[in-house]
């Protein structure tokens, strides 16, 4: 460890500006009626019930926002999608990535506001917040207390989306005050972090024996993951903001996480990364959440990425009716009838953080395959209940058991983030005015147009990219750089403000 990020971080914490930030009752937003035309429109002409779902799922969430008491505390409002004014750190962190893209109409991300504004002075942010009294619910000792751990990567994603850099340099310190917490706080002596069932956010996954509300000194494999992936995206933020010497003790923390994670996480008989107990035994059960480790590039060994890929490929692991489950269905405990919530029920923000891994490491048409199974199995429980749960079966096209009705929070993702990022294949990378498409889901037969409209772009532009199957038109009042990725071959252009059209081979 370096002397950087010696506990307590109070200088980092005394630059969070987010703690004196004064409450805002009286905040307002425009009526969803207001906000559609601010909102991107998905151009799907033979897919009328992903159109469907992708409306629905916005009026819903706009229904959802609420604003803070005056004696609250709380600066920014915030989607109360529990109805009980519970605010929890990772479902917050969630819904800014479906958010990001109604950003012109409403600012999702500063709903985030919220959990720095009551960042304690040793740098603790607990994960659940009471949005009546902005009271953490838990003692920051308490094992149960703060997690899961993905507040930089929420970020670092939403500035490659919009590009704005105010906010990246607003939320550093924070975001850097918390990570020293984590690091002092929930590490053993390898480096390696722990964790509890409910801290992590999978309540009844039977990982660790007795880990509901205690790491019993085993090393968590999520939240040993998600240190990685948070301090690869500091890593990121800092060199941005042009803070070369924390970017370097952060790079040297990151090195020192992948050795360990691969040194001691990563069962070679089953070819998998799990959590390991103090005796050294692996548990019983392959949980999706390993996954996250995608998110860092450079976390898997090459020698090792295809053996772990394959177990989202093995219909005796991962592969199951509706992709994906949150286990194996060669792990103990798997509930291949029901899911029973985090044993084996089909969870979106799970999948759509699998997703992000995926394309991470250039796997895109396995990410395609996954996220158009998971969004046609969401569309038929659509269908059939008119409305949205907050997991699935693993097996059959239905609501897990004892899922909530009507629930968009991050369940909104699916009609969403994924229909427009994996299944239509379009993404963002503004900070290099980059638009990458990856054209896998086929245009119509009959030349019918297909892609979407009002498409944001930075803070306050628009951008609409279609195609017919053998051209495609972009229309943009800003410059950028398109690359078009056919899968058969990709091709990179400068796109001019105005209408471009670009032939298919």
């Amino acid at each position: 460890m370096t002397d950087l990020f010696t506990y307590p971080m109070t200088t980092a914490v005394e630059q969070n500006l987010f703690r004196s930030t004064a409450v805002s009752p009286f905040a307002t937003w425009p009526s969803f009626d207001e906000a559609r035309v601010s909102l991107p429109e998905p151009v799907l002409p033979h897919q009328p019930i992903w159109t469907k779902m992708y409306w629905h799922a916005w009026e819903m969430v706009w229904s959802k926002l609420s604003r803070p008491t005056a004696v609250s505390g709380l600066p920014a409002p915030y989607l109360n999608v529990t109805g009980d004014q519970r605010l929890y750190m990772w479902d917050t962190a969630l819904m800014t990535q479906f958010g990001a893209y109604g950003r012109r109409a409403f600012n999702f991300i500063t709903m985030l506001d919220n959990f720095y504004a009551q960042q304690a002075q040793d740098g603790f942010i607990g994960r659940v917040l009471n949005a009546d009294a902005a009271l953490h619910l838990s003692d920051a000792f308490h094992p149960d207390s703060t997690g899961p751990n993905v507040l930089a990567w929420a970020e670092w994603r939403y500035y490659r989306l919009s590009g704005d850099e105010e906010r990246l340099t607003a939320v550093f310190s924070p975001l850097l005050a918390l990570y020293s917490w984590y690091r002092a706080n929930r590490t053993w002596p390898s480096g390696l972090y722990w964790a509890t069932c409910a801290s992590s956010g999978m309540d009844n996954q039977i990982r660790v024996p007795g880990g509901e509300h205690h790491h019993q000194h085993w090393s968590w494999v999520d939240a040993s993951m998600q240190a990685v992936v948070n301090v690869y995206a500091l890593q990121q933020i800092a060199m941005t903001l042009g803070q070369k010497k924390i970017a370097d003790a952060l790079a040297t923390d990151r090195a020192q996480l992948h050795n360990e994670i691969n040194l001691s996480l990563w069962n070679s008989d089953s070819r998998f990364y799990q959590d390991r107990s103090s005796q050294n035994g692996f548990s019983e059960v392959k949980s999706l959440s390993a996954y996250w480790g995608l998110l860092d590039k450079a976390l898997i060994p090459a020698k090792r990425l295809e053996s772990f890929l394959r177990h989202l490929r093995d219909p005796e692991a991962f592969r199951r009716g509706h992709l994906l489950p949150s286990i194996s269905a060669d792990s103990t405990g798997y509930n291949r009838d029901n899911g029973q919530m985090w044993r084996g029920g089909v969870w979106p923000p799970l999948n759509f953080a699998v997703l992000k891994g995926l394309r991470t490491v250039e796997q895109h048409a396995l990410a395609y395959q996954i996220a158009h199974n998971h969004l046609e199995r969401v569309a038929t429980v659509y269908q059939n209940s008119e409305t949205f749960w907050d997991y699935y079966t693993p097996e059959t096209a239905w609501p897990g058991a004892n899922a909530r009705r009507d629930f968009t929070g991050w369940t909104a993702l699916t009609p969403i983030s994924i229909l427009l990022e994996d299944v239509l294949g379009i993404m963002t990378d503004w900070p290099q005015k980059r638009v990458m498409w990856h054209l896998r889901l086929p245009a119509p037969p009959d030349g019918a147009w297909l892609g979407v409209k009002n498409y944001p772009l930075g803070m306050n532009e628009s951008l609409e990219l279609l195609t017919n199957g053998q051209q495609v038109r972009v229309t943009t009042a800003v410059p950028f750089t398109l690359t078009l990725h056919t899968g058969e071959q990709t091709l990179q252009k400068a796109i001019a403000v105005g209408t471009t059209d670009i032939e298919l081979d």
